[in-house]
């Protein structure tokens, strides 16, 4: 975790960004996916840019929320604090209807699904440079440059991922396992 928060602090634009995610006060919310795995694996590749975010996963667990599409109101809060970011926030309460799982209990439950291993960790700002990270298969295998698919969905699913999103051609340290 400390590497992951030494990461972020080195860089203004995942800094703003974890400060207005923490703005929208929503419950087990995490900035997630490629927002820490990229950082973790541009400085194991020792990259001197940081790879630019396709998006930025914003996850949060409300079992309660009704409206469906409250994600859309939360994305436009999102890109009026920080246009630079393409925001994609999710309720992962609501997610187990996509995947056609069982309702997951938790923000961690649910990225417990996530198609591989190291792509499942988050990261929010719990206080004034105060952080809490999450991994639902913990950091080894990302800090050890591997890419591992979860056995709770599909192979096919990983290696379209990988092929699709040129992960091994970006950072060429990675292992598939």
């Amino acid at each position: 975790m400390d590497l992951i928060v030494q990461l972020i602090e080195k860089n203004q634009l995942h800094l703003m960004a974890l400060q207005c995610a923490r703005q929208l006060n929503l419950p087990q919310c995490y900035l997630a996916a490629g927002f820490v795995r990229n950082l973790v694996w541009d400085h194991l590749h020792d990259y001197s840019e940081p790879t630019p975010l396709n998006d930025v996963d914003v996850v949060y667990f409300d079992p309660d929320e009704d409206d469906p599409n409250q994600y859309l109101f939360y994305e436009r809060q999102l890109t009026q604090m920080l246009p630079d970011c393409h925001w994609q926030v999710r309720n992962q309460a609501r997610m187990h209807l996509r995947n056609g799982d069982t309702p997951y209990s938790s923000t961690l439950d649910a990225m417990s699904y996530w198609p591989e291993k190291e792509t499942a960790v988050g990261v929010r700002l719990t206080g004034e440079g105060e952080y809490e990270c999450i991994a639902a298969f913990g950091f080894e295998s990302l800090f050890e440059l591997q890419l591992t698919p979860n056995p709770k969905r599909p192979y096919s699913l990983f290696t379209e991922r990988l092929n699709g999103k040129n992960w091994l051609e970006h950072w060429p340290k990675l292992q598939v396992i």
